[in-house]
């Protein structure tokens, strides 16, 4: 009887090379943080941030416990509350929207560029037309660096600066990137990252930090971080949140912070290659001539027509995981469909949320590896 030879699955993110790369390490990291036990707040803590802002060219980092917390202390640490407005993307995960809600405040969701799936300039100024429309104060916008890529975060900033907004930048899936040979981390009054385990810098568990030049605006988010706590534990001076990173995912991350920007070389060499493979048979993401990006995923569009269901599974058939991001847009979700978007409409995003798939993609996906999700692809689609 014949045996049905077993397809060995291509790691959508394979974070057990990088783990065996890193070897003793991270042992040895994790060690010293059972000698000295001080898993909250301990030193590694401080280095991380120190480390970070070196790396980023932040003058203040601020580490805290995920990406979602990162964004929800900035609005908090700007007092933004009910009748405000946000400005928000609506193709991206849901807590870039739901941090704004979570305040009391309004997400105005706008529309997408279709080439770099960030924030679509024109849409940006239609959301503040319906925003001031509904009576909501123009307070912030979040542009998302998405899938590992800048935002045009001059033309941005120029719109936020003409309407008194301030902006957060949304660089939970980007930090290593760059926009006009400057690292993410300075664009805008703040920038919020994750350090979830499948970002290009990823910990073992939760993780996200906030990256600011305004020493005022730092100091708040330590208090924040903290229950709102002022000059000790039972003097909070403000509302607050446990967000603190722990001090085992900062000893954690000061390892692989070391090896970062090799990773995101060979990420790059693989986008290369993706899109050397499939450029004629899908369209590949492009990366507007500003930045450069850390390809936290590589996503394309199917051609019109094309069956993603039938798609994935072909590729599931021969060892090649996918995932969408993001089936839905925000606007089309249950729990946010009553807040304002655009005039005009999301189309773009609605057309993206029906044609995008992500490959797998990460520093360790070698070449023969790689040919065989090139060929999964082109297969599918022949």
């Amino acid at each position: 009887m014949n045996q049905q030879l077993r397809i060995e699955p291509v790691p959508f993110i394979d974070v057990v090379s990088q783990r065996r790369r890193l070897g003793n390490l991270i042992d040895q990291a994790v060690g010293r943080v059972l000698e000295h036990c001080h898993f909250i707040n301990g030193p590694e803590v401080m280095q991380f941030e120190a480390d970070l802002a070196a790396f980023s060219g932040a003058k203040h980092v601020v580490a805290c416990a995920s990406g979602t917390d990162a964004l929800l202390m900035v609005l908090m640490a700007k007092g933004i509350g009910p009748g405000d407005a946000v400005i928000c993307p609506t193709f991206t995960f849901c807590a870039t929207g739901e941090v704004v809600a979570l305040t009391g405040a309004s997400p105005v969701f706008v529309d997408v560029d279709e080439v770099t799936f960030n924030m679509d300039i024109e849409s940006l100024k239609r959301g503040i037309a319906t925003a001031k429309r509904h009576g909501l104060k123009l307070k912030a916008v979040i542009p998302v660096d998405l899938f590992g890529q800048p935002a045009d975060h001059d033309a941005i900033a120029a719109i936020a600066a003409e309407e008194g907004m301030f902006v957060l930048d949304d660089a939970a899936q980007s930090f290593g990137a760059s926009y006009k040979g400057r690292r993410l981390g300075t664009c805008g009054l703040a920038t919020a990252t994750s350090f979830f385990p499948a970002k290009p810098l990823g910990c073992y568990g939760d993780g996200g930090a906030i990256f600011t030049d305004d020493a005022n605006l730092a100091e708040t988010l330590r208090s924040v971080r903290v229950h709102g706590q002022g000059s000790d534990k039972y003097d909070n001076v403000r509302l607050g949140l446990t967000a603190r990173l722990d001090t085992m995912q900062a000893a954690i991350l000061i390892e692989k912070l070391k090896i970062f920007d090799d990773e995101i070389a060979a990420r790059q060499r693989v986008a290369d290659r993706y899109a050397q493979g499939l450029a004629d048979v899908v369209t590949v993401p492009a990366v507007a001539p500003f930045g450069n990006s850390t390809w936290a995923q590589y996503t394309i569009r199917l051609p019109a027509g094309t069956d993603r269901d039938a798609f994935a599974a072909s590729l599931k058939a021969k060892g090649v995981p996918t995932a969408v991001y993001y089936v839905k847009s925000m606007h089309q979700q249950t729990a946010y469909r009553h807040y304002p978007a655009a005039d005009g409409g999301l189309p773009v995003s609605e057309k993206l949320s029906t044609e995008v798939i992500s490959l797998p993609m990460h520093a360790y996906l070698d070449a023969p590896t790689q040919q065989r999700v090139i060929d999964a692809v082109r297969a599918a689609l022949a």
